[in-house]
């Protein structure tokens, strides 16, 4: 019961395939309470799966990009709570015209509506809500590495760079408010969003041949697990982090040639190990 009395403000649920919903589902069985917030068309969508979670929470309405919601969110949450201990920023939109290898081609309107969405939005919900900071407390946004260009992912890979420097400066800026702001950069994981990304099957056939603990895209678990860890207290000096949760991907040049895991796998239960260098040299 790592978050045993926290109060967290969830956002990004679609439905139960989201990312955030199981941050919610694992958030509600550590203890905490939960608010979750949406807008528009995507509302009734929300609600509903709200009612599908252990406790059903509230869903406040939340365009992040509009800056009454944001304006009138402190007070919302505030009619539910006396404060806040954490918040999940999982929040990302580019438009069509931003992605599918169109990077060349995109409009200057459309690379800043996927900024503003996709990386401002997570300073904006982060000033409009800490006053409901009480001396500490937790941010965490959700991440798809940025330290590379992906195919076709094109202006959201920009807006994900722009994320990953806008949580090192809340970090910077948050620390003295006892509040830590660190990202988790998940792989591949089937969602209603990632279905929307041009060659998403693509990335995670790559994830399969190089993550070297494998790679799983309908499996939330480890994610939604460390969100919670990040939640936590037991993350109480950790801020200005990108904690990878892609099967080690990240760390790998290239992919795993077929059959090396397996081959290493014999070689050590023999009590052997293949040598990199030839025979007689050092």
């Amino acid at each position: 019961m790592i978050l045993q009395g926290k109060r967290i403000l969830i956002t990004g649920v679609l439905s139960r395939e989201s990312i955030a919903f199981a941050v919610a589902e694992h958030a509600q069985n550590a203890g905490a309470e939960v608010i979750l917030t949406s807008f528009g068309r995507a509302m009734r969508l929300t609600e509903r799966a709200a009612g599908r979670l252990p406790r059903t929470p509230d869903v406040l309405e939340l365009d992040v990009n509009d800056p009454e919601h944001l304006n009138r969110l402190q007070a919302d949450v505030s009619d539910r709570w006396e404060g806040l201990d954490g918040i999940l920023h999982a929040i990302a939109f580019a438009p069509e015209d931003a992605l599918g290898g169109r990077f060349m081609t995109t409009p200057p309107e459309s690379a800043l509506t996927a900024f503003q969405t996709s990386a401002y939005s997570y300073k904006a919900l982060a000033a409009s809500l800490l006053p409901l900071f009480d001396g500490e407390g937790s941010i965490v946004g959700l991440d798809f590495d940025a330290s590379v260009a992906w195919p076709v992912y094109d202006w959201m890979g920009v807006s994900k760079a722009a994320l990953e420097a806008v949580n090192r400066y809340l970090a910077r800026d948050l620390g003295a408010h006892g509040v830590r702001v660190n990202l988790v950069s998940a792989g591949p994981l089937q969602t209603l969003a990632a279905r929307g990304i041009p060659g998403f099957s693509d990335l995670v056939s790559l994830w399969k041949s190089q993550a070297p603990l494998g790679w799983d895209p309908e499996d939330r678990e480890p994610v939604a697990r460390t969100v919670c860890w990040l939640l936590s207290d037991w993350a109480k000096a950790v801020t200005g982090e990108i904690v990878h949760v892609d099967g080690g991907f990240h760390a790998m040049g290239a992919p795993i040639a077929a059959g090396q895991d397996a081959a290493d796998s014999r070689s050590l239960r023999n009590g052997t190990s293949a040598s990199l260098t030839p025979s007689g040299s050092s």
